[in-house]
């Protein structure tokens, strides 16, 4: 199975990730032009590695409930609710949005189910009944979501101003985790420095130590993270993708730091019954 691991080559063409990249190609490639197999992308590889790392642990299908966090215009909303999950998807409250700059080109911020919904992936009917749209900020997280088989974000919360705002975020959207189900969540890894890094802005770039810290939170709230930051040694590991970009784009550059996608696998267990052990989740939670 898939481990929280960095985006490598071998992972994109494997054959799991190229069965799933046959299943959204609509999403990009309606009128089947496109010869490859798969793009060589990082987001590419994001999309991939959450619909797989969800799909062997058994939490996609009919009746399962995800919640989608920073869902922008991405393809998984529609290919989850085609195979049955009811899907809650949520982004920034519109005006949000639009302070931040993610409504300035138009390709990464859907603001609603109109902007979400993809035809060639799930069929209209399918997925309005499948599929409810919520404003969320993930920095300020509501109580009364409820519990869900599942969630994820794709890239998403290297965005909330800070490193600890984002690994914060990790820690407290495992609330909407039921016990048995996953989270999926990829983010920005500098590849360049364990030392140096952006901390705080628009992006922030998570060092390895950093994902090692939050794993290390995670397993002592007894949550299950299996790490591998291991790098691939392919030609497209290597290259570092600058403009003008090339169709190999799994590492690029942001200031002077060399980053990639990381793939975070968060598994809630389900705990032994019993009062001693619901008092023990209740306060590892707090």
């Amino acid at each position: 199975m898939l481990r929280s691991q960095l985006c490598t080559y071998n992972t994109l063409t494997s054959d799991p990730f190229l069965a799933w990249a046959d299943r959204l190609r609509p999403a990009w490639d309606p009128d089947h032009l496109d010869p490859r197999p798969v793009m060589i992308h990082r987001k590419m590889w994001e999309w991939l590695f959450i619909a797989n790392a969800l799909e062997e642990r058994g939490v996609l299908g009919p009746g399962k409930r995800g919640l989608g966090f920073g869902v922008g215009k991405e393809p998984l909303v529609a290919a989850f609710a085609k195979i049955g999950c009811q899907i809650l998807a949520t982004d920034l409250p519109a005006s949000q949005a639009r302070s931040a700059g993610w409504t300035d080109t138009g390709q990464e911020y859907a603001g609603g189910l109109d902007g979400l919904n993809v035809p060639l992936l799930c069929p209209p009917d399918l997925f309005f009944d499948r599929v409810t749209y919520r404003d969320l900020n993930m920095t300020d997280l509501p109580a009364d979501l409820g519990e869900f088989d599942f969630t994820w974000s794709s890239c998403a919360f290297e965005h909330l101003g800070s490193l600890d705002a984002g690994i914060d975020f990790v820690v407290e959207q495992m609330r909407y985790v039921s016990p048995g189900g996953v989270a999926v969540h990829t983010t920005e890894c500098n590849l360049s420095s364990n030392d140096a890094t952006i901390d705080s802005g628009a992006t922030v770039l998570y060092r390895r130590a950093d994902l090692d810290a939050l794993a290390r939170r995670l397993r002592g709230l007894r949550y299950r993270v299996d790490l591998d930051l291991g790098e691939g040694d392919t030609f497209a590991d290597r290259h570092v993708d600058v403009p003008p970009f090339s169709d190999t784009h799994l590492r690029t550059t942001l200031g002077d730091f060399v980053t990639t996608s990381a793939g975070l696998i968060i598994e809630n267990p389900v705990h032994p019954r019993g009062p001693v052990a619901r008092l023990s989740r209740l306060f590892t939670r707090t």
